[in-house]
């Protein structure tokens, strides 16, 4: 939880406001701690996840007030990442597939598995510079250490 947000942080050179996607990998990893983590392992439909989701943001915005500028923030940076509207919402929704392939290479390294499926997955799926560069980056250590075993 909120490595997408330290990502956000650190990629201040991507071109992008850098406040905007912390604010919004905030509200994505908020809200993804009250549903849990779907995986595209889990066999949830888009339109179950997006319902699961779209709950979990109502009741983030119900705990600050419905109607307060906190709530109506909340709302729109949910909706433009979930529209991938901006070049932002791309950034952050990169960083949610290079956040679950660094988890799985953790647990790779961690406790011995074999999670290649992750990886796959997320092959040829990266849209901006920043997270195919950082990706590579993942994959060329990911080698690395596989070979060093």
């Amino acid at each position: 939880m909120y490595r997408m947000g330290m990502m956000s942080l650190l990629a201040s050179d991507a071109g992008v406001d850098a406040g905007r996607c912390m604010r919004m990998a905030l509200v994505h990893d908020v809200a993804e701690a009250l549903v849990g983590d779907i995986t595209p392992h889990c066999n949830v439909s888009d339109e179950q996840k997006y319902k699961l989701e779209a709950d979990a943001i109502q009741q983030i915005k119900q705990m600050l007030g419905e109607h307060t500028y906190a709530a109506q923030e909340v709302d729109q940076l949910w909706q433009e990442y979930e529209q991938q509207s901006t070049p932002e919402a791309h950034l952050v929704k990169d960083f949610d597939k290079l956040e679950m392939i660094m988890q799985a290479h953790e647990y790779e390294q961690s406790q011995g598995l074999g999670l290649q499926q992750f990886f796959d997955s997320t092959r040829g799926r990266f849209r901006t510079d920043t997270g195919r560069a950082w990706a590579e980056e993942l994959v060329l250590r990911r080698q690395q250490a596989a070979a060093g075993a």
